[in-house]
């Protein structure tokens, strides 16, 4: 996937990650790289669970799984920072 996409993809994981955990979002650019480092995460994850890397591309699966990895990254955070979703 070219860099235009991985930001683009990035930034739309990012943001709807935020939005699932109730955080409300972040910046833009705390958005793509969340969701580019949700995607590597989402990646490994998916590789290591079920044996296929589903990241390849632009494709609403990769967006799922780049979400999903987001998910994690942020749950994590808040875990080790202690902070709460903003409401």
């Amino acid at each position: 996937m070219g860099l235009i996409a991985s930001l683009i993809l990035g930034a739309a994981a990012g943001w709807i990650a935020g939005m699932i955990m109730k955080g409300g979002g972040y910046s833009w650019l705390i958005n793509i790289v969340l969701g580019i480092l949700g995607s590597m995460l989402g990646g490994w994850l998916t590789s290591v669970l079920i044996g296929v890397d589903l990241t390849s591309g632009f494709n609403l699966t990769t967006l799922i799984v780049s979400v999903l990895g987001a998910v994690v990254l942020v749950a994590v955070y808040r875990l080790i920072t202690g902070r709460s979703a903003v409401r």
